[in-house]
């Protein structure tokens, strides 16, 4: 189903939560974004092939997807655009996604596919104009892809955070966000282990919470599990600030030739 984020009648911010299989299943849950403004369409990591027909299909009750002008890709993860050659034949969009990965995400697509139709998006991030808003490509390097970004929507004050604050949720409980401190410190142990393991440090934690508190974000939403509203950011912004994680925990022991 489709989860509603932002509607003011000409901007609408949409999500999908199951069109992959649950935890347990097959493969990790994930959310994928359908951004449409005044008329103008783009999709933030769209997923994989498992996902494309369903995704096309749900997409299709609120925006003709042959019409769609941008994807934005987070990091060159598979669960993130190993589908980009499916849109790429069916639609005439373009792809934005770190300059890091620009050479890398053509491996996903034929021969010609990509010509003239990925755009590397510089370290520092950049603005990039739709209808009725501006979607900004936020640094979030090493959180946790080496070349890595989020998107903000400067109209719905949405954060796409990618994997940060991921969680490992049946799709079921993503119907409403987390907003009070009760609520965020039972949510915890579902996002605690991926963060340990897949943010790269303590350092590039901090750095990200105080840019975030620099923006005006009204829902801090993630590519995996549950999103975070109202009290429930500025919560998140400090916990994972404290986090020790990647290799601040790794030692010698982790490197050794095994038996």
């Amino acid at each position: 189903m489709a989860i509603e984020l932002y509607n003011d009648g000409k901007h609408v911010c949409l999500m999908f939560n199951d069109l992959v299989d649950d935890v347990g299943g097959s493969a990790v849950q994930a959310n994928q974004f359908l951004i449409v403004s005044d008329g103008e369409g783009a999709l933030i990591d769209p997923a994989g092939n498992m996902t494309y027909n369903a995704l096309v299909m749900a997409m299709s009750k609120y925006f003709p997807f042959k019409n769609l002008k941008y994807i934005f890709g987070s990091h060159q993860d598979p669960d993130i655009v190993a589908s980009l050659n499916k849109w790429l034949s069916a639609t005439e969009c373009t792809l934005y996604v770190s300059a890091l990965w620009e050479r890398f995400v053509p491996h996903f697509c034929t021969m010609n596919r990509t010509e003239g139709r990925i755009i590397g998006i510089p370290d520092a991030g950049q603005a990039i104009p739709m209808r009725d808003t501006i979607i900004v490509a936020v640094p979030a390097h090493f959180l946790h892809a080496e070349g890595n970004f989020q998107f903000y929507d400067t109209k719905a004050k949405i954060l796409f955070s990618g994997d940060m604050g991921a969680s490992l949720v049946h799709h079921d409980e993503i119907l409403k966000p987390i907003t009070t401190k009760a609520e965020f410190l039972a949510h915890l142990p579902r996002m605690e282990g991926f963060h340990k393991r897949y943010m790269v440090s303590n350092k590039v934690c901090r750095y990200w919470a105080n840019m975030v508190r620099t923006m005006k974000v009204d829902k801090l939403v993630p590519q995996h599990g549950r999103y975070f509203q109202g009290e429930a950011i500025g919560l998140f912004l400090s916990w994972i600030e404290g986090l020790h994680c990647g290799v601040d925990l790794f030692t010698q022991d982790h490197y050794k030739v095994p038996n």
